[in-house]
């Protein structure tokens, strides 16, 4: 399993690229449209996946998107073909019939909803994953399924524009939405998603039985969690490790390695609390030199010091057993590297995330300053070859982690990487 460790955008899509030859399976176990993986191949080519697991550039494993998943079926199949345009192989490519669609009245209300909140807005990409979420729950969700079923898509579809075209017209002044024009595109699109379409879950637990490896790739992170995260400034999934057990149908006795992903500083995109955040020339020098800007949406990155007491909670709540530090070589050129040891709240130390959001949002990052390093890092590809101040730096994020740090990346590239220890142990 493989997963955020801190607010997302962490290279999670470069970690499972650099499985993907290892592995026969790498499921996408939830979120939707709204996350982004950036994945560069060793011929310099640069693939922004959003729905597809990034297993899809490696050239075996069967890529599935399970059924915790919500799919935009345009924005899908517009990534299939760009995919397939440049010689890779989608045919391996399997849905999971439960899997919940994303409709246009989900747009709409995501739009004309967040507009409404003005400054109270949570940040949301705009693409409908909340309200798609939200209907699920409501027991009233489309799935990949009703595309097969014309009827039951049409009956659906029409019982729930009738309050979805209420709140639109009626509340937010905005144009109804046609149920017959939506059931013509979303049987257009069934059509050419027909093939992949699938029982996931059988064809998971079979490759199980089989001995084979099945790699599970979070979108968001652990503290985007819907659950777990700082709520309400959240998706609205649960991307930690026990929610990739729902969304894949994975039982958790299988699962046997726990991988979290953060990088060697910590960014978050959207409106919420964020104790370690920058606003000087610090903060600027990350965003620049670390091109922090979202796949998805091109939103600027709110950058920050590495915080340890997100990180450490992030471990202990996924039970994380390999930490990736992806980044390190942005850190290079900075006098002083701080890492956040812990927060102060209301005059009191706390080496823990505090219970409410409130204290969280008041918590003042207490800091520990590491010298800097000025080497080129990009070429270094064991732990020693890095420079010592860098060393001391990881071996620091791993103390107050409780987790060890298996792999470190040292550029953007797929081979820009320094192992420590495989991550993936099969014994």
């Amino acid at each position: 399993m493989l997963l955020g460790a801190q607010w997302g955008d962490e290279g999670k899509g470069k970690v499972t690229d650099l499985l993907g030859g290892q592995v026969d399976y790498v499921v996408r176990y939830s979120g939707g449209n709204n996350a982004g993986h950036t994945v560069i191949t060793p011929d310099g080519q640069k693939y922004a996946l959003h729905l597809m697991p990034s297993g899809a550039l490696s050239p075996n494993a069967v890529i599935v998107i399970g059924n915790g998943v919500v799919i935009d079926p345009k924005v899908l199949l517009a990534e299939i073909d760009g995919l397939a345009e440049r010689g890779v192989d989608v045919s391996r490519l399997r849905i999971s019939g439960d899997a919940h669609l994303i409709m246009p009245h989900h747009r709409a209300l995501d739009r004309v909803v967040e507009r409404y909140l003005g400054s109270a807005r949570i940040g949301t990409t705009g693409r409908g994953i909340g309200p798609a979420y939200g209907d699920k729950v409501a027991r009233m969700g489309i799935r990949v399924q009703d595309l097969l079923d014309p009827g039951i898509l049409r009956k659906k579809l029409e019982l729930t524009l009738r309050e979805k075209n209420q709140t639109l017209f009626k509340v937010y002044n905005r144009k109804a939405i046609d149920a017959d024009a939506v059931v013509e595109e979303y049987l257009a699109y069934a059509e050419r998603l027909r093939p992949y379409i699938a029982e996931t879950r059988e064809i998971l637990w079979s490759a199980l039985d089989r001995g084979e490896i099945v790699l599970m790739e979070g979108a968001q992170a652990t503290m985007l969690d819907m659950d777990h995260g700082t709520y309400p400034f959240v998706t609205s999934s649960n991307p930690t490790a026990g929610g990739a057990c729902v969304g894949a149908g994975i039982p958790p006795t299988a699962v046997t390695q726990v991988i979290g992903v953060a990088k060697a500083y910590t960014t978050r995109v959207g409106s919420g609390p964020f104790p370690t955040e920058l606003f000087d020339e610090n903060g600027a020098h990350l965003r620049k030199v670390g091109a922090e800007y979202g796949t998805t949406t091109g939103r600027e990155r709110r950058c920050g010091w590495f915080d340890a007491v997100v990180a450490r909670y992030a471990v202990r709540l996924n039970g994380i057993t390999d930490l990736v530090i992806t980044k390190l070589d942005v850190l290079t050129g900075l006098e002083k590297v701080p890492i956040c040891v812990g927060y102060e709240i209301n005059g009191e130390l706390h080496s823990d995330m505090p219970m409410s959001q409130t204290d969280f949002h008041h918590a003042v990052p207490v800091y520990e300053e590491h010298d800097g390093w000025w080497e080129d890092i990009s070429k270094a590809r064991t732990f020693g070859e890095l420079p010592a101040a860098a060393r001391s730096y990881v071996e620091r994020i791993e103390q107050l982690c409780g987790a060890q740090v298996s792999v470190i990346g040292v550029g953007p590239g797929r081979e820009e990487n320094v192992v420590r220890h495989e991550l993936l142990r099969t014994t």
